[in-house]
């Protein structure tokens, strides 16, 4: 077997430069590109392992020991909590991108007759890996920050009513401003249709959107936990419209949000 060291070296510095990139931009370092460019280079050292006999345990810390160097070349060393936030994504978006790249060489070089897989010749082409390898960081990339930015707007909701209690789990919604026009009490906007199928005393609160206008039918509820907090001068409103974020029933106003910080 044939084995290119150029090649092989290039690779792997395109990957560290790729993964070094995606902690940069992940933990907002801030980190010149000279830095970047360095940790790769420092990376690429693993390149010896291909020269050295070495057993699997040897293997493993020598590995290690490159990652650290890596690190610690390129972000620094300010504290433990820095350099092992640092560390966990390096091996983090390691194993992101090396699954996905070994997920699609499997998808390409092996067909299927029922459950018995055979090699077809084909393979992922280096050219391919290195345009697909940036996009599998910057999905990653993206789905983690909007992960972040989202998972502080959830709240643990409990609605007691008539004696009744009902866990909902609820988002914290800055654009819900709507309030009755009679005591000024903020609305809860609820996707749970068996609140509103009781024998309740409503209340009708108009409201003005964008493009509409209209009533939304509400309720008054004896007491809503939300996060170990009680509130009581709110008012439950019945959802016009299905909310289309993953297992939330509830928006809450905004006006809620420095209560519950």
């Amino acid at each position: 077997m044939k084995i290119y060291v150029d090649l092989v070296l290039f690779l792997n510095f395109f990957f560290d430069l790729v993964l070094l990139t995606g902690i940069d931009i992940l933990l907002k370092r801030k980190i010149k590109i000279k830095r970047l460019l360095l940790g790769s280079i420092i990376g690429s050292l693993t390149i010896l392992l291909l020269f050295i006999k070495m057993n699997s345990l040897t293997f493993f810390l020598f590995k290690i020991v490159i990652s650290i160097l890596m690190i610690i070349s390129t972000f620094g060393y300010k504290n433990k909590e820095y350099f092992f936030k640092n560390i966990t994504y390096l091996y983090l978006l390691s194993i992101i991108l090396g699954g996905g790249l070994y997920l699609l060489n499997i998808s390409f070089s092996y067909d299927n007759e029922g459950l018995i897989f055979f090699h077809n010749g084909l393979g992922i082409n280096i050219i391919l890996i290195i345009i697909i390898s940036p996009f599998i960081i910057t999905w990653y990339i993206k789905k983690s920050r909007n992960y972040q930015n989202t998972i502080p707007n959830y709240y643990e909701v409990k609605i007691i009513l008539n004696n009744n209690e009902y866990n909902l789990n609820g988002y914290l919604d800055t654009g819900n401003r709507l309030k009755d026009p009679y005591f000024h009490r903020s609305i809860i906007l609820v996707d749970k249709k068996e609140l509103f199928n009781m024998n309740n005393k409503y209340i009708y609160v108009p409201y003005k959107a964008l493009n509409s206008k209209g009533l939304i039918r509400c309720i008054k509820v004896d007491e809503i936990v939300i996060n170990r907090q009680v509130f009581k001068n709110i008012l439950i409103g019945e959802s016009k419209d299905k909310i289309n974020i993953d297992n939330i029933n509830c928006l809450l106003p905004g006006r809620l949000k420095e209560e519950l910080c």
